[in-house]
């Protein structure tokens, strides 16, 4: 009977020290911006890869934030989605990685003072900065890329290039990954980005992991002779 006991009790603590590991709180977080007009797969596809990762033991502590650009929360994209984001530039937060998005309209924003400097105080506290698309320029306006190799839409290096004579911009490439900075040509290729990040953070084998849960590993095999 006493065997049994201890037998029971050592199950029960086993599972409460299971238990506990896999509910930790996150102490990293992956913030990604949002403004209106933004182009949706540049923000959905990190979303749904990080966020799947998240329900993992091995990244459960890292959490996704969504960051608005202005103290408006409601944001709707290029296409017609309408989110809520969890924070804005305005609050008080400390991000481990920065993912920016892109728009077909990006002067506002590169006029957006408080949003260049949000983004440079980032690059001071992430251990990794990254760019959709367009939103390249808003990393160069940010002096992030200075230096850096770095890629933008596909048929906007040139632009990019005259933009930020100090961004070694490489051209016809899908992503770029240089010194913590991963740059891509954004859409759906933002996927790519997003697994190359991933393994970054974690590790190939995990990457494939996900690739694998959301099936995007078949994406890539449908076009396979």
């Amino acid at each position: 009977m006493i065997r049994a006991k201890r037998s029971i009790f050592s199950s029960l603590f086993c599972l409460v020290i299971l238990f506990s590991s896999s509910t930790q709180a996150a102490t990293s977080k992956i913030g990604i911006l949002v403004f209106d007009g933004f182009l949706t797969s540049d923000v959905t596809a990190p979303v749904e890869v990080f966020g799947a990762a998240t329900k993992k033991a091995w990244f459960s502590s890292y959490e996704v934030v969504i960051i608005s650009t202005t103290r408006n929360k409601t944001v709707r994209s290029e296409e017609g989605l309408k989110i809520i984001a969890d924070k804005s530039i305005y609050d008080d937060i400390k991000l481990d990685v920065l993912i920016v998005p892109s728009a077909y309209e990006m002067d506002a924003l590169l006029d957006n003072k408080k949003l260049i400097l949000f983004i440079q105080t980032q690059q001071k506290l992430a251990s990794w900065m990254a760019s959709n698309c367009s939103g390249a320029f808003l990393l160069g306006k940010a002096g992030v890329l200075d230096g850096k190799r770095a890629t933008t839409w596909a048929g906007g290096e040139k632009g990019l290039a005259k933009a930020y004579p100090n961004i070694n911009v490489q051209y016809d490439t899908n992503i770029v990954i240089d010194d913590g900075i991963i740059t891509s040509n954004g859409g759906p290729i933002s996927y790519q980005a997003a697994f190359a990040l991933l393994a970054k953070l974690s590790s190939e084998k995990f990457a494939d992991e996900i690739s694998e849960l959301i099936q995007f590993n078949r994406l890539a095999s449908a076009f396979k002779p």
